[in-house]
């Protein structure tokens, strides 16, 4: 399952627009970190929530990368069908106690709930590179909270705007033989094509993506604006972003799916 962050509303569109072209489902994630730029996270969730109950595909709304439960709290309040909360910075108990009690809350209201366990890097010091997820502790960790799907720590790292991650395929088709839940891969953006396609292979379920979407989407307006020096209807360069955006989503969910389910259909909207 590819899912795609939405910084602005363009990209809810834009993402949606790509799984509509593959013709599969997709996950619109919002960030804590999002949230925050738009004051608030009620009106960028409810703008995703809109955009995901037109559209022509199953779409869900999740959040990402949650470390306040208020927050957590709100999601639910809102209508979103997941929440990531995210512990991983604490001492492993703390991690344990706090993302339990939160799967608890989400349960309780049929919300699904993902955890971080074995810090992935790239979140400015507050994740360590190069730590990986211990097979066994990422079972004991699901088995005592209850959680839906696991983020894991195999080589990838956040915000890269090169894609040359070395993962660890043996790693993950442990922890997907030992975990019991799906496996979520963070910092996609900067693995390849070929190496996503390895790594479902190998066992992940869930592949989350932001930065490389981000890159199109900065690409296409710098181009137009380039090219148009004088426009200032901020339409004009963000349709060919979100249009950019689009494209990418829908090449990406054919790389999910080893090339099946795309034909490479140009994105209109």
């Amino acid at each position: 399952m590819g899912a795609f962050n939405v910084v602005l509303l363009e990209h809810a569109e834009a993402i949606v627009a790509g799984a509509e072209a593959a013709g599969r489902p997709v996950i619109l994630q919002i960030s804590e970190n999002t949230a925050r730029y738009h004051g608030g996270l009620e009106p960028i969730g409810l703008a995703a929530l809109a955009v995901a109950r037109a559209a022509l595909v199953p779409v869900a709304v999740h959040l990402d990368h949650a470390e306040s439960v208020d927050l957590v709290h709100e999601a639910v309040r809102l209508g979103f069908s997941s929440v990531m909360f995210d512990a991983s910075a604490f001492p492993y108990e703390e991690n344990l106690q706090a993302t339990r009690e939160v799967t608890a809350y989400c349960h309780a209201r049929d919300v699904w709930v993902e955890a971080e366990l074995g810090e992935v890097g790239g979140k400015d010091g507050a994740h360590a590179p190069g730590v990986r997820t211990g097979p066994a502790q990422a079972r004991d960790f699901v088995g005592a909270t209850g959680v839906d799907a696991l983020a894991v720590a195999v080589g990838s790292s956040h915000a890269m705007t090169t894609r040359d991650a070395v993962l660890d395929f043996a790693l993950i088709s442990v922890l997907r033989d030992t975990v019991g839940v799906p496996l979520v891969l963070h910092g996609s953006s900067g693995v390849a094509d070929a190496e996503l396609s390895r790594a479902v292979a190998a066992g992940m379920t869930k592949v989350n993506v932001s930065t490389h979407l981000n890159k199109q989407f900065t690409r296409a307006a710098r181009t137009y604006l380039e090219a148009h020096p004088s426009a200032v209807d901020p339409r004009k360069y963000l349709g060919p972003a979100r249009d950019a955006v689009a494209d990418a989503v829908a090449h990406l969910l054919g790389v999910l799916l080893g090339g099946r389910g795309w034909a490479g259909a140009a994105v209109t909207r």
